[in-house]
């Protein structure tokens, strides 16, 4: 590790020499003050030497180490650790400057902290990305200080560069509550299971509780005791994320855009849906269709499109979903669930594209997300009281109506829908794919 080393001069050395040229300035008129302030001038010459000494012994060192994640998750708190160990034989104080990435416009990034000698201290702080892309941390500076007078600046100059990629703190989140069966704390409703949607796995002994239904009487009577058929879920269901990357996906939303959440909530669905035993797949969508991956449940299917994910953009076009369902026809062969991750904002864009919606719904299970815009939901809901806050609202409930339109068409047509929040949206796709498997609708 390279370190650069300043030494700096504090505002209370000023002051204090200010105080003394006053009191050198009151000492003409007061012979007595003269010799006070001369020996007050020199232990502080005493004082400052001293502090001089203690901070620049060639053994009194600081190091400083950083303990970043070597990738961090878009959309969500990531921690970060400064670690700082003092070669002081006594106590100092320290201020630390890291030079947060430009791009997250952090302000707040200076520490204070004592540190004790020849211990280590820990800061610990989070950072929240609302970009995918790369972000670059410059030099942590350190600056001690021993009695208040001077400081000595310590600079890790080691820049560090982390890759930010889809939420994958909300992927390892949801799949830890999914292996223990705990996904309703986190708002994942419990499905009643209807119909058979369930395969034969094996035949096993009755046991009280088990259903008269599943009773094998061959079994049972070969083996002279009750048996019963082991039924599983339906496993190796092909599910596939749609992502729209036309500009409908631009529009923003709490410093993120619509399409970033589209990407979090495809990375948490595609690993749900692999947990789950079934398939995953991709691809997007705008002009024409990119970064297709057929589904697959093998081990490195997570990975492949994760970094899919990374690196995909919007573009300033309207997308063409017939060429979306073009393609479709050509590739996707068996039937499967389709979430179509796109924005509708007006009845008249949902129906210039509902021929080719219907059509696949023909063949597919087909899922269609439509986004809230909460803002406009709290605007209509506010008292207006000038004329141009009547407009406003007048504008803001039309907007609202035309969205329950949207649904209704939607439904009516055959297809499947999810209205939501854009930061609920992982957790309503990941209700609509249980709520889906449950009524053995694929």
């Amino acid at each position: 590790m390279k370190y650069l080393r300043r030494l700096y001069i504090k505002n209370r050395f000023f002051y204090v020499l200010l105080g003394l040229a006053a009191c050198f300035a009151l000492s003409f008129y007061l012979e007595p003050l003269r010799i006070i302030t001369t020996i007050l001038l020199w232990v502080f010459i005493g004082v400052c030497f001293w502090d001089l000494l203690m901070l620049n012994l060639p053994k009194h060192q600081l190091m400083i180490k950083r303990q970043y994640p070597d990738k961090l998750s878009n959309g969500d708190q990531n921690p970060f650790v400064i670690s700082l160990r003092s070669a002081f034989p006594t106590n100092i104080k320290a201020r630390v400057l890291e030079e947060i990435p430009i791009q997250l416009q952090v302000r707040a990034n200076e520490f204070e902290v004592e540190l004790l000698p020849r211990k280590e201290t820990q800061i610990e702080y989070t950072l929240n990305p609302k970009k995918r892309g790369v972000y670059a941390f410059g030099k942590c500076n350190v600056l001690v200080s021993h009695l208040g007078l001077f400081e000595r600046k310590f600079a890790l100059d080691e820049p560090l560069e982390i890759p930010c990629y889809p939420s994958f703190i909300q992927m390892r989140k949801y799949q830890l509550l999914a292996t223990t069966d705990r996904l309703v704390e986190m708002g994942v409703k419990r499905i009643r299971r209807i119909g058979s949607t369930m395969e034969f796995d094996h035949i096993r002994e009755y046991v009280k509780g088990d259903e008269y239904k599943h009773m094998n009487w061959k079994a049972s009577a070969k083996h002279n005791r009750l048996m019963v058929n082991q039924f599983q879920e339906e496993k190796s269901q092909p599910i596939y994320s749609f992502i729209d990357i036309g500009r409908v996906m631009r529009m923003p939303f709490n410093e993120m855009t619509l399409l970033d959440y589209a990407i979090n909530s495809t990375l948490v669905l595609s690993n749900a849906a692999i947990l789950k035993q079934d398939r995953a797949g991709m691809l997007t969508f705008g002009r024409k269709v990119e970064n297709h991956i057929p589904p697959e449940k093998n081990n490195k299917q997570m990975k492949l499109i994760s970094d899919k994910l990374y690196g995909i953009t919007t573009n300033f076009e309207e997308s063409e979903f017939g060429n979306l369902y073009a393609f479709m026809r050509r590739h996707v062969n068996k039937r499967s669930l389709l979430f179509l991750y796109s924005n509708f904002e007006t009845l008249d864009a949902l129906n210039r594209q509902m021929s080719y919606l219907r059509m696949m719904a023909k063949s597919h299970i087909v899922v269609v997300v439509v986004f809230k815009n909460t803002e406009l939901i709290e605007m209509a809901k506010e008292k207006a009281r000038t004329s141009v806050e009547i407009y406003n609202k007048i504008i803001a409930e039309k907007f609202v109506y035309d969205k329950s339109l949207i649904i209704q068409e939607l439904n009516r047509n055959g297809l499947q829908t999810i209205y939501t929040a854009p930061e609920d949206l992982s957790i309503k796709s990941i209700n609509k794919y249980l709520e889906i498997k449950a009524r053995g609708l694929i």
